[in-house]
C-alpha cells in the first residue's frame, strides 16, 4: 500500500516541478548568466565590478524581479549557493 501511496504523490510533484521549470523560461537564461559571472570570474573581477553602475538591460531585469515575487523566490533559490562560495571564496562575505 505505501508503494502505491508514494506513487500517487510522486505524480503531481513531478508535474509541478516540470511547471515550475517551464514557467520562467527568461529566468532560466538570467540565472545561468548570473552563475557563470561568478564561476568565470576571478575575485579581483568580481570586486572591481562591485560598485559599478548597472546597465539598462540589468536594471530592467532586476526591476522584473522586484515585481513578481514568485520569480524573485525562484531566482535566489537558484543563484544563491554558486554567489554566496563564490563570494566567501574572495572574501566579500565573511
Amino acid at each position: 500500500m505505501s508503494k502505491n501511496l508514494w506513487r500517487f504523490a510522486a505524480v503531481p510533484a513531478v508535474f509541478f516541478a516540470g511547471v515550475s521549470l517551464a514557467q520562467f523560461p527568461v529566468l532560466d537564461m538570467v540565472a545561468n548568466k548570473v552563475i557563470e559571472k561568478y564561476q568565470n570570474s576571478s575575485c579581483e573581477q568580481l570586486w572591481a565590478q562591485k560598485g559599478q553602475p548597472k546597465s539598462p538591460r540589468e536594471q530592467e531585469v532586476i526591476q522584473m524581479l522586484r515585481n513578481d515575487p514568485a520569480m524573485r523566490s525562484e531566482f535566489i533559490n537558484r543563484v544563491a549557493a554558486p554567489m554566496a562560495n563564490k563570494m566567501f571564496e574572495c572574501g566579500m562575505i565573511p
